[in-house]
């Protein structure tokens, strides 16, 4: 490989790329286990059309963060898969099955999943090589969309960052960016805690209505595989209109990069939830902290599904999983955004810091290959 062929590598990783290539099936996939000094890496399988080295290569070290903010034993790694998640199920089937036979080798990554994948492929993954986690109900597992882990961990930290932001949950007005499996348990747990949802958005269009939107009908209508635009609630705007909604609290809760320079202006949320994954550009995030906004980097807030994966590895229940959620993603809130009002840097510098020490720590106790 030429010297280019490094240039993403630091002192942490990536500890492997593995491109996956089977002409026959279609399948093109990529696999970066990016650090393993904590234990075998956790990572979701994500499928695109448009997926790269780079987004998963970021998304990686994202996980490796991730886990150590969350203490967990465990480092980082991501996988994504070139394709459309709404292809047919049967060609899915043979696609992600195909995948998991490719990575059997790579034994320190283990699958969970991501946007475009779900309990029924980490099934598949587990048939095929028997390590995934997010398993359905039936062969022991928690399944972490269905109870909507991440969604839980958005309110641990919501509920810790909003008094910062000068907020009051009750009452807040709340904007999401991505009505699936993250995007519609946050709107849920924080309506029921008395939040106000007056815009979702999912691939179709963003849905308003300033007086507040049905919750329950809007997962109704997702669970039965319609859209937004379908409900008949509020107005129907642009997809990409759910960024200048008016609102207190803005959640991100599908693609990254969706908050970049050209388009922060538009925002006028006081907080800022990124339920995806480098939903903000670090650019983005470096504007909304200079105009006072609480922005709660992804790898603090959004830890919810990765720690329930764990606990699920590890044998442990749904009850405790949920449990540690609240308490791990509540502290690391707190010690973050508390790290970075006394340091007077962004949140996120403050959160890098914290995970990238925990890295290096475990660096240092084991032998790293």
């Amino acid at each position: 490989m030429s010297d280019d062929g490094f240039r993403f590598c630091d002192e942490l990783g990536p500890k492997t790329i593995v491109h996956v290539h089977e002409p026959a099936i279609g399948l093109k996939a990529i696999v970066v286990v990016d650090n393993v000094a904590a234990g075998p890496s956790i990572g979701g399988l994500r499928m695109a059309p448009d997926v790269s080295l780079d987004e998963c290569r970021r998304l990686a070290r994202a996980m490796t963060f991730k886990n150590a903010a969350a203490g967990l034993p465990h480092g980082g790694g991501k996988a994504v898969i070139v394709g459309d998640p709404a292809m047919n199920p049967a060609a899915k089937e043979i696609l992600i099955r195909a995948f998991a036979r490719a990575i059997e080798p790579i034994r320190d990554y283990i699958v969970g999943p991501d946007m475009g994948t779900d309990e029924t492929a980490m099934a598949w993954i587990r048939d095929e090589i028997g390590r995934s986690v997010g398993l359905p109900r039936e062969i022991g597992g928690i399944p972490l969309d269905e109870i909507g882990a991440t969604g839980h961990g958005l309110v641990a930290a919501a509920e810790v960052a909003a008094p910062r932001a000068k907020l009051a949950i009750a009452g807040a007005r709340v904007a999401v960016q991505g009505f699936g499996s993250v995007g519609k348990h946050a709107a849920r747990l924080l309506a029921e805690r008395g939040a106000i949802v007056v815009a979702a958005a999912d691939s179709r269009g963003t849905l308003h209505d300033p007086k507040g939107l049905d919750v329950g009908a809007l997962i109704a209508l997702k669970d039965r595989g319609g859209h937004l635009a379908e409900t008949g609630q509020g107005g129907v705007l642009d997809r990409d209109a759910i960024v200048g909604i008016d609102c207190d609290i803005w959640i991100s809760a599908a693609r990254p990069d969706v908050i970049r320079k050209d388009n922060v202006g538009q925002l006028k949320a006081r907080l800022v939830l990124q339920g995806a994954n480098i939903g903000v550009t670090e650019e983005a995030e470096r504007s909304l902290h200079e105009r006072g906004v609480v922005c709660v980097p992804d790898f603090i807030g959004n830890a919810g599904g990765v720690i329930c994966a764990a606990v699920e590895y590890h044998g442990g229940t749904q009850a405790q999983a949920l449990e540690r959620i609240r308490d791990s993603i509540g502290a690391n809130t707190a010690e973050v955004l508390d790290r970075a009002a006394a340091e007077n840097v962004m949140p996120r510098r403050a959160a890098v810091a914290m995970a990238e020490a925990r890295v290096r720590r475990a660096m240092g106790w084991r032998r790293w290959r």
